[in-house]
């Protein structure tokens, strides 16, 4: 099973694979309001600094160890220690449940791309959203409902695209798709930019996001959100860049890989606040409101805002419409099967099966799962879950990584070892120092402090009843931890101790 481990067919292939994992939905529906709310212009140092003290020395590190030990994140991390398997597995448990809620996501843009053709929404779009659309206002959170037809049929076609791939493989299947979908990103999104710039107000939009508030640099929100958003958006603690790297040839060059990744995600998250903020600008004026007034992120600004603006825009609004839409779909395409795949390549690993039964099993019952979000109550639980799983747990599993290869099983300075044979670009002690120092002491006072927040102050504002954020938050995330050691507790069906005797 070592010998014959599938490969990608050309170094392009993994970076655009690799990429197209990082730019998901986050980097359009996030991270412009970030940035607008933590000091605009001024937001950018902080999130530099996080992107080369946490971001890309995290990003090198996953390459460094999938490339070495050759494994899904689970069996890399059995080779660096026996005692640390169940954290490869409580990673890979965090993206099939993000597996679960993130195909939905993508159905709803699916649904919206159509919807553009009529703009369908009307004049309410955030009523069309909840009411309409989703039927989240029949119900109350907790409850789920009936399933919303409207959203399980593009769910549907979500998955047979996604488990289409993925049973295709990683050369015919995963690099071919992002050969397509990344290019296409790209091209549709800079039409996206160019078409926003030309509005009448963009310009307003564009002062808010880069006029730079330097009073804010002082605020620790404003460090915490900029590790948060460069921590979330590279796929780094997602076992995924582990997985992606285990496919690499032998002689791969890996830091250069992980500063092209890294910076082709930062630079589309700054195309993308271009484009927002153009586009909100010209919502503000043409309202005859401040930008503060429409500016939001998440779900609001995506399914609701940006359809509001689409209606004010005084041409091409189907044409508009679709490339966003369509956007949302590529990005979101190019992450569920990244996503999807570290499950995928763990089951093979532990269980010795072939790829078309891992994606049967794996895939399958990611599919069934995600038909709850297709309910009315679907908006609701989604909330709830992201918020614990993706947010509170990969931020968790990402600081016990880097203490565990840091500090207790000390791998660092072999790993940097490792990498720089392999590399053009050396590392340095500036990576050592990041890695051991800076990252788990920012990290951990992000996620001491969110863990707190949650815990003083429940999450939702009142909005979720106590029970409901216990049982699909607290508990939900509990429970992939305990399936991770669990799942380690289980014998390998494979001489998991045998490492590939060519690599390095």
């Amino acid at each position: 099973m070592e010998n014959n481990r599938a490969q990608w067919g050309t170094r392009a292939g993994f970076i655009l694979a690799a990429v197209g994992s990082a730019i998901g939905l986050g980097n359009i529906w996030r991270f412009p309001y970030i940035a607008y709310a933590d000091g605009g212009g001024a937001f950018f140092l902080p999130y530099l600094i996080a992107l080369l003290t946490a971001g890309i020395p995290i990003l090198i590190l996953e390459f460094t160890m999938g490339h070495r030990y050759r494994g899904s994140s689970p069996l890399t991390f059995r080779r660096i220690n026996k005692k640390a398997e169940w954290l490869g597995w409580w990673q890979v448990l965090i993206s099939f449940v993000i597996s679960t809620y993130y195909a939905v996501i993508i159905a709803w843009a699916l649904a919206y791309a159509f919807f553009s053709f009529k703009l369908s929404w009307g004049d309410d779009t955030e009523g069309f959203l909840l009411q309409n659309y989703l039927g989240a206002l029949d119900v109350d959170p907790g409850t789920l409902g009936g399933i919303v037809p409207d959203v399980f049929i593009p769910l549907l076609i979500v998955w047979v695209i996604t488990l289409g791939v993925l049973f295709k493989g990683v050369k015919k299947g995963i690099e071919v798709a992002n050969k397509i979908f990344i290019p296409a990103l790209i091209v549709l999104f800079l039409m996206i930019v160019i078409r926003a710039l030309t509005l009448d107000g963009a310009s307003i939009g564009l002062d808010a996001l880069f006029k730079p508030d330097w009073s804010r640099i002082g605020d620790s929100k404003v460090w915490i959100d900029a590790y948060g958003q460069i921590f979330f958006s590279l796929s780094i603690a997602f076992a995924i860049m582990i997985t992606y790297s285990s496919y690499l040839p032998k002689k791969s060059d890996i830091t250069n890989n992980a500063f092209i990744t890294g910076f082709s995600n930062s630079s589309f998250e700054l195309l993308a606040g271009i484009g927002v903020f153009s586009a909100l600008g010209f919502m503000a004026k043409a309202s005859g409101v401040d930008i503060s007034e429409v500016a939001t992120d998440g779900v609001g600004l995506a399914f609701a805002v940006f359809p509001a603006i689409i209606n004010q825009m005084p041409a091409f609004n189907e044409l508009f419409g679709f490339l966003f839409f369509t956007s949302l779909v590529l990005a979101g395409l190019s992450s569920l099967i990244s996503i999807s795949e570290t499950y995928i390549a763990g089951f093979q690993d532990k269980f010795n099966i072939s790829r078309t039964k891992a994606v049967a099993i794996g895939g399958g019952l990611s599919a069934l799962i995600s038909i709850l979000y297709a309910t009315k109550g679907g908006l609701w639980l989604l909330d709830v879950v992201d918020h614990f799983v993706l947010s509170m747990g990969v931020g968790l599993s990402g600081l016990v990584e880097v203490i565990l290869i840091a500090w207790v099983f000390r791998k660092v300075k072999y790993l940097q070892g490792y990498a720089n044979e392999l590399s053009d670009i050396r590392l340095g002690s500036w990576w050592v120092i990041c890695l051991t120092i800076i990252t788990p002491l920012l990290l951990g006072f992000m996620m001491i402090k969110n863990v707190y927040t949650d815990i003083v102050s429940p999450y939702g504002d009142g909005t979720y009843p106590l029970s409901f954020l216990v049982t699909y938050g607290w508990v939900a995330l509990g429970l992939t931890l305990v399936a991770g050691f669990l799942f380690a507790a289980r014998r390998w069906n494979i001489d998991v101790d045998a490492e590939d005797k060519e690599v390095g």
